[in-house]
């Protein structure tokens, strides 16, 4: 029988049966409909049969994707667990099936994300996996940070090292961190200057430190001229302009303070002998913050918070300069004033007189050398003092152990110290002095591979591929990377060493511990700079023609608040949401002017109380998120709309094909809105696939310009910040973009903790950590989603203190020029 007649056949008898049901009266009284079909393996092998194959498929392999092969028994056994997971994540995401094809019932959707997830979550239980261990360097940071707390040395040495690769958005990566010679290279040569620095040995030569204060020419939306400002939070209170350096003294001495100065006007002279001032300081040896500021004078009916120049309402007279007192600052302190007079200009230019700004800081140095050589390095280093050469060995021995213990971040033997002991002996006998060999020990130390990489252990006899947890050493380390960048503090390596660190309610407490600790700032610094782009604010370049308010100021300030922001999370253990919307943010008068908010007056930063009207709460009302978002002379949809989507909620858009066409700024002659420029340029339908999803978002960030400042026009026309999302949604602006982020909280907690956990372990996540990021989530949300239980989530997760054996272990083989050491 055809296929037809069999249709019309089946159709007759269901008329049938129903007339005969009618006739019993079956269907009077309704009968209760069956139990639905549970859902398992073979429903969902046919689901992703029937809504996914048709692209994801061997020969069309849509995103570089094909489930030809999943079967439903797949996920009990743990195979294809990549395609699982990505299938997983996108039906989540309500982004598959695309919204233009046919859809699967939101019953079938929730049973298909249940049994998914719930499979891949016992699976993962039954068999942790904490993915390849991979033998990582430290970074430059990391490297600047344990100098500095190994030798207890206040020096940035990550400058002297070349910038690191970077991996998943981090540069913290261990497959991304690579060694090449000339990188050794650099190794020693950093090594031996740190080495000279700490030990303080070498009777420095005179030179001289330079520190270019950034002079801003801009007005200030009040009217007063930047320069008048105080230009620092180090700075007093009283004063103006100026600049403040950073300056490690080899030696305590006689230093001489310069300063070279000019007017602030935008008619530059050259130097001039006039144009310097000087002082002779005396200086301690170690590191000390030098600086220059102009006093102010204060109007007596003027607050401490608001300062201002009375030069900026009184004129200064023409026929002769006015004496301006200039501060110099030794670690905060006033050590010398001098008296500078005002500056005239020529006549070609007018007869008037302007006050004066410093231009740059030098200190030259050391003139003489007196006082007691004493600097807390060498304190550290020098924990014993040999009073005959008899006991040098053993007070080498002593010096090296301790430091080598601290700097391995484990306890140490013999074999050990034998390289470090070499090279002291070697220097020792060269020079004939014992501190010269200590030297070339911490020289050597500084550049050993137990130093500069974090190489785990493994328990003896471990078979390859097997899972073994992370030995309390190890975790140690692993903890003071993740939170400090740096290494661990003696609490943690006597914890190791007593082996308690690994049980969860110490490693739990340690790691709050840490968070309180000043050094968690690195976690703002290296976690949040580059998660949030902070890092690429010093690259931006507006447009001074077309925003002459931006300055130095400004974009310090914009980095300041969102970097409070975030360590004000961490330190009082708020809430994720308040990254998205919070009714506070951190602002100084240049900010808040900035965002058109009055009555916040002064340099300082602070907690500010947000007006809703302001439309400022969370991240993406703040100006630094808007800036790094943009191009220097126009806003970007596509970045903005990007940002978003790659950084809070994990879903970021496929890269765009090649040759992708430049938007046009106009058309037949007419000045093109961003919205009408993509418009254009979504009508190619191999740009509008990915365009849906990003411009919609970009478009409601558009009533803030390219420095975050807000506005209500582009290219004469009023802007429309309404938008619709592919599923049809639709919103207008920042707040309802916050509304629509707000609704996907559970993603954007899954999107921070997995590139959280990407930063604490160095590597990229894989399917197995996956549910470990789902259950901190979880963690998260049961607990306000505060953002202290998902570091501890992470912290106590399998992907962090277990590891697995290497297939084929490779040996450390690096070694060191020792010829090259001698410092």
């Amino acid at each position: 029988m055809g296929r037809i007649g069999a249709k019309h056949l089946a159709r007759a008898s269901l008329a049938v049966s129903l007339l005969a049901m009618l006739a019993t009266g079956a269907l009077r009284s309704a009968a209760p409909s069956p139990a639905p079909k549970p859902f398992d393996g073979k429903s969902a092998e046919a689901m992703v049969g029937d809504y996914c194959a048709s692209c994801h498929n061997d020969i069309d392999q849509a995103g570089s994707l094909s489930f030809d092969d999943l079967r439903g028994g797949d996920i009990a056994a743990g195979r294809h667990a990549e395609s699982w997971e990505a299938i997983l994540r996108k039906v989540v995401q309500d982004e598959m099936p695309p919204h233009t094809k046919r859809q699967p019932s939101p019953e079938m959707r929730a049973a298909f994300v249940r049994w998914v997830a719930s499979g891949r979550d016992a699976f993962a239980a039954a068999h942790p996996d904490p993915g390849k261990a991979t033998l990582r360097r430290l970074n430059r940071v990391e490297y600047a940070a344990a100098v500095r707390d190994l030798l207890a040395l206040d020096v940035d040495v990550a400058r002297d090292l070349p910038q690191d690769n970077s991996g998943y958005g981090f540069d913290n990566i261990a497959d991304v961190l690579s060694v090449s010679p000339t990188l050794v290279e650099r190794y020693v040569s950093v090594a031996g200057k740190v080495a000279r620095l700490a030990t303080g040995l070498d009777r420095p030569r005179a030179s001289v430190a330079s520190y270019i204060v950034s002079k801003d020419g801009s007005i200030m939306n009040s009217g007063r001229p930047a320069y008048n400002e105080r230009m620092s939070e180090e700075l007093p209170p009283a004063s103006r302009g100026g600049g403040i350096m950073r300056f490690y003294a080899r030696a305590g001495g006689d230093y001489d303070v310069v300063g070279w100065l000019n007017a602030n006007t935008n008619n530059e002279s050259d130097r001039l002998p006039q144009d310097r001032v000087s002082a002779r300081v005396k200086l301690s040896a170690g590191a000390h913050r030098i600086g220059m500021a102009f006093r102010r004078e204060l109007a007596p009916d003027e607050s401490v918070q608001f300062l201002r120049n009375n030069l900026d309402e009184v004129p200064l007279p023409v026929d002769k300069p006015v004496m301006l007192p200039l501060d110099v600052l030794v670690d905060g302190r006033r050590v010398t004033t001098l008296q500078v007079p005002s500056y005239r200009l020529s006549d070609r230019y007018a007869q008037q007189n302007f006050p004066r700004d410093v231009m740059e800081i030098d200190v030259a140095g050391p003139a003489a050398i007196h006082g007691p050589q004493d600097t807390p390095s060498r304190r550290r280093i020098f924990t014993c003092r040999p009073a005959s050469s008899a006991q040098e060995e053993a007070c080498a021995r002593q010096i090296l152990s301790s430091l080598a213990r601290h700097a391995y971040r484990r306890n140490v033997g013999a074999e050990d110290l034998a390289p470090l002991l070499r090279a002291y002996g070697k220097e020792r006998a060269a020079t004939g002095q014992f501190e010269r060999g200590i030297e070339a020990g911490v020289a050597a130390l500084l550049v050993s591979p137990h130093f500069l990489f974090q190489a785990e252990s493994d328990p003896a006899g471990a078979v390859p591929g097997s899972v073994h947890p992370v030995s309390d050493r190890d975790l140690a380390t692993r903890l003071a990377l993740f939170l400090w960048s740096s290494l661990p503090d003696e609490t943690l390596l006597r914890l190791a060493e007593k082996r308690q660190l690994h049980r969860s309610e110490i490693l739990s407490a340690q790691a709050m511990r840490m968070l309180d600790d000043p050094r968690a700032k690195a976690l703002t610094q290296h976690f949040a700079g580059q998660w949030l782009y902070l890092r690429n604010l010093d690259q931006q370049r507006p447009d001074t023609d077309l925003f002459p308010q931006f300055d130095t100021r400004l974009r310090s300030a914009m980095a300041a608040e969102t970097e409070l922001f975030f360590a004000h999370l961490v330190t009082t253990n708020g809430s994720l949401l308040d990254f998205l919307s919070s009714d506070y943010t951190f602002l100084n008068q240049r900010l808040a002017e900035h965002y058109g908010i009055t009555g916040v007056r002064g340099t300082a930063m602070r907690k500010v109380t947000l007006d809703p009207r302001w439309g400022r709460g969370g991240l993406l009302g703040q100006a630094s998120i808007l800036t790094v978002t943009s191009y220097g002379n126009h806003t970007s949809v596509v970045k903005r709309g990007k940002w978003v989507l790659e950084n809070l909620l994990a879903s970021p858009p496929p890269p765009p094909p090649p040759d992708v066409p430049a938007l046009k700024a106009s058309h037949e002659g007419k000045l093109l809105s961003a919205r009408e420029q993509l418009e254009l340029h979504r009508a190619d339908p191999a740009c509008a696939a990915c365009h849906v999803r990003m411009d919609p978002i970009g478009f409601a960030m558009e009533n803030f310009d390219a420095i975050g400042a807000h506005r209500q026009q582009d290219a004469g026309q009023l802007i429309d910040a309404s938008a619709s999302l592919p599923d049809g949604t639709r919103f207008t602006g920042l707040p309802g973009l916050r509304g629509i982020l707000l609704a996907r909280k559970d993603q954007f907690t899954q999107a921070f903790t997995e590139k959280l956990m990407t930063y604490a372990l160095g590597r990229g996540v894989i399917a197995a950590d996956r549910p470990q990021i789902r259950a901190i989530a979880r963690m998260g949300a049961a607990d306000h989603f505060r953002i202290r239980t998902i570091i501890r989530g992470i912290v106590l997760s399998d992907a962090f203190r277990l590891r697995k054996v290497p297939v084929s272990a490779a040996r450390m083989t690096l070694t060191m020029p020792e010829g090259k050491l001698r410092p």
